[in-house]
């Protein structure tokens, strides 16, 4: 399989042996080799192909890239690629779903407990601690219910800034994603819906086990967010007079 792979990436790239030798620093010989299935190449060596060929290591070896049924395909149609979860670039981000909200209420200091947690992987995102939330309700639309909302971790109540939004892990009423703003006289966080038919609430200093500052968000609805109908009112008003002023303007003019 693994020959036949190598044919096939290098002729898909319109190189010739001494084409693709010469950018892996072996001999050609040694590749055609490869391709004749007459010498395995070591671990190293696949590495370097499976980065320059973008596949990764395990479909190199034992998945038909070529033919019908593959999986991958250049050239003027799609390119699919294969990403290993663990590769370099590829961020783990451990998953708390709200079935297993109640479990990581009361282990989300076990580090044992973490691992177990289901991933979801990005790429390219800054080196830190990631954690990903679903969560449920209406109170911060537009992110509907089902959403997952990706956050760092706060390690200091001094890092929050006012009517950002968190994920604060409370030990009494559980997981919550709200706007905050940061009451040092009352000691307490100010917890702000962007639905205004959920009214403030404040979490004291001593109730929070954990908080996360929102980085992104993956939502999986097509659906339009509802808008105000008083808003929309509002805004066609001040479009409307907008309008009167520019045919005044050109009056005088």
């Amino acid at each position: 399989m693994f020959g036949k792979n190598l044919i096939y990436l290098r002729k898909s790239r319109k190189w010739t042996q001494s084409d693709l030798a010469e950018k892996l620093d072996i001999a050609r010989t040694t590749l055609g080799d490869y391709e004749r299935g007459k010498t395995e190449p070591n671990f190293q060596m696949l590495k370097n192909l499976s980065e320059l060929f973008e596949v990764d290591i395990d479909s190199l070896i034992n998945t038909p890239l070529y033919g019908p049924g593959a999986s991958l395909v250049y050239g003027e149609r799609s390119l699919r690629r294969h990403i290993h979860p663990d590769a370099e670039h590829m961020q783990a981000i451990d998953l708390v779903q709200t079935k297993a909200e109640a479990g990581y209420l009361e282990s989300f200091q076990d580090p044992e407990y973490i691992r177990e947690l289901p991933k979801i992987y990005m790429p390219n995102l800054p080196a830190n601690e990631y954690r990903g939330f679903e969560i449920e309700g209406d109170s911060m639309l537009p992110l509907e219910s089902g959403s997952i909302v990706i956050g760092l971790r706060i390690e200091s109540l001094s890092e929050i800034r006012d009517m950002r939004t968190y994920v604060i892990i409370t030990k009494r009423d559980g997981m919550v994603y709200k706007r905050i703003r940061n009451s040092h006289v009352d000691h307490a966080l100010v917890a702000i819906s962007d639905n205004p038919v959920y009214p403030p609430y404040t979490i004291d200093y001593d109730a929070i086990a954990e908080i996360w500052q929102y980085y992104a968000h993956i939502g999986f609805s097509a659906a339009m967010p509802s808008v105000d109908p008083g808003l929309v009112k509002q805004i066609e008003d001040i479009q409307h007079k907008v309008n009167e002023l520019y045919r005044m303007q050109e009056k005088v003019e």
